[in-house]
This record gives C-alpha cells, sequence and structure tokens, in this order.
C-alpha cells in the first residue's frame, strides 16, 4: 500500500527528529530511520497494529517513545495522521484528523 501524511503529521516527526538531533549527533537520524522502517510495515501490513478509535490505528516507534497514528483512505493507500510522544493524550490525534 502507499503510505501518505497528513502536514500535521510530517511536523510533528520532523520536530521529533529535530529535537534529538538537538540532544545528539545523529540520533535525530536514527528516529527518522525507525519512523521510516515503521512506515513500511505499515504499508506492507497496515491491519497489523491495533485500532484505537475508528478505522484508526497505533503503531509504536521502535526504540523511540512515540506513535503513528494512521487509517486507510482507500484500498490502495493509508493516511499517517499523527505522529504523537507516548507521554501525550493519547486522543491528541483526534484533534489532527479533524484538521
Amino acid at each position: 500500500m502507499r503510505v501518505v501524511y497528513r502536514v500535521a503529521a510530517g511536523r510533528d516527526i520532523g520536530m521529533a527528529r529535530a529535537w534529538y538531533e538537538a540532544e545528539r549527533s545523529g540520533r535525530g537520524r536514527r528516529f527518522q530511520l525507525a519512523v521510516e522502517a515503521l512506515v513500511q510495515v505499515i504499508g506492507e501490513h497496515p491491519e497489523a497494529f491495533p485500532v484505537v478509535q475508528g478505522s484508526v490505528r497505533r503503531a509504536l516507534v521502535s526504540r523511540f517513545p512515540y506513535a503513528l497514528y494512521y487509517q486507510p483512505l482507500d484500498d490502495e493507500t493509508v493516511e499517517v495522521i499523527a505522529c504523537l510522544h507516548t507521554r501525550r493524550h493519547p486522543r491528541t490525534w483526534e484533534r489532527e484528523r479533524a484538521a
């Protein structure tokens, strides 16, 4: 399946990457690679992760306290709605979904 990103999700990922890179050189790149690996799995197996509400699913980023929230758009495309730190309220993605 093809994976597309909401603007807010891309912004979330970019901000997290920048924060990790500022914390330690190279760590932002590792975060980005972990997100990309997860997106690949989502594209190959979109039903592998638990549903959180309606058609929205949550997938945890390996080695980082972040989750991707995504939903199918059609039979060929899934959309990443948000990338949120797991300490944030889990329903924060709903604000992104409405945008």
